[in-house]
């Protein structure tokens, strides 16, 4: 396991190849369409394949995650009473629903199931349906029916309204597609900082659990009652973390003009670097891949922030 695929990590595993490398970082952030050797993602992805070794990527998933990267870092900082900032939106996908006679609708949710329809981790097979009464006609004919609704991936779309068409008792079903927002995870945390803290004693305390050459934006004498971490470069969520009360942020990759906005709404920023702020949810990763596979070699010590301290003299 490591915190990034870097060459260095790409030699080891070449020199020993395990099964299964697991890195935090991704290391294709974008799509590819040829692999070609030398000193780059790509290029070490070559390397993996040619070496027979799979990847397997934890990253936003294991940032929201209860227990994750963002819960980590809180935890480090001794906050309490953390809750989730920053939504990271699930997959792309679309709400699908039909009306249907009560006989017949087992046998539609079925057929939608079978075309990808119903996931909604950890379970599948999943629907909702509520009765109603479908009227038509100048008499106002009324007929019982249910509303079955069911979630399904937007590449899978075409496929669920083909079986559910084909399904349906009705030679021309009526059926909605909407598109859907929701499954978020929280990138972020936000909790109660210990009693008396300050700008200054958060920095010292940040320096203890992360390391990294520390950044502070912010007064060292303010009070500190809430702070906000988000793991890697977070300074997107500034605004939210203003919002839900924070005192202060702790994240990386902080621009000069992004630490002069927050410090316009009273926000203290300390950026102790992307890595070292993910260093802690690191452990928790290390810990949660050795359930699963005992012979786990970490590899993290391989990988570190491409940003050192200055050496004395």
């Amino acid at each position: 396991m490591c915190h990034e695929v870097t060459e260095a990590v790409v030699a080891a595993i070449e020199a020993d190849p395990p099964e299964l490398l697991v890195t935090y970082h991704p290391l294709l952030f974008r799509a590819v369409t040829r692999l070609v050797a030398g000193r780059s993602p790509a290029g070490r992805a070559w390397r993996l394949v040619r070496a027979g070794v799979a990847l397997a990527v934890a990253h936003t998933n294991f940032d929201v995650a209860p227990g994750g990267t963002a819960d980590a870092l809180g935890a480090a900082l001794d906050l309490q009473a953390t809750e989730g900032i920053g939504p990271a939106w699930g997959a792309d996908a679309v709400r699908v629903v039909t009306f249907v006679a009560e006989e017949a609708a087992g046998a539609v949710a079925d057929a939608m199931r079978g075309a990808g329809a119903g996931q909604v981790a950890p379970h599948s097979a999943c629907s909702f349906r509520s009765a109603g009464l479908a009227t038509f006609g100048a008499n106002g004919d009324r007929v019982p029916e249910l509303r079955v609704e069911m979630v399904a991936p937007t590449g899978r779309v075409d496929a669920v309204v083909a079986a559910l068409v084909a399904a349906h008792p009705s030679a021309r079903p009526a059926y909605d597609v909407y598109e859907r927002r929701g499954a978020a995870g929280f990138v972020g945390r936000v909790g109660t900082a210990p009693p008396g803290a300050t700008v200054e004693s958060l920095a010292a305390a940040v320096r203890a659990a992360c390391g990294g050459v520390l950044r502070v934006a912010g007064d060292g004498d303010a009070a500190v009652r809430r702070v906000a971490v988000v793991p890697g470069a977070g300074s997107d969520y500034a605004a939210a973390a203003h919002a839900a009360g924070a005192d202060a942020l702790v994240t990386g990759d902080v621009s000069h003009h992004r630490a002069r906005a927050a410090l316009d709404r009273g926000l203290a920023v300390l950026d102790p670097g992307h890595v070292p702020t993910e260093r802690p949810g690191l452990r928790k990763l290390y810990a949660a891949v050795r359930q699963v596979a005992e012979d786990t070699i970490d590899l993290g010590g391989l990988d570190a922030s491409p940003w050192q301290e200055p050496s004395e003299g």
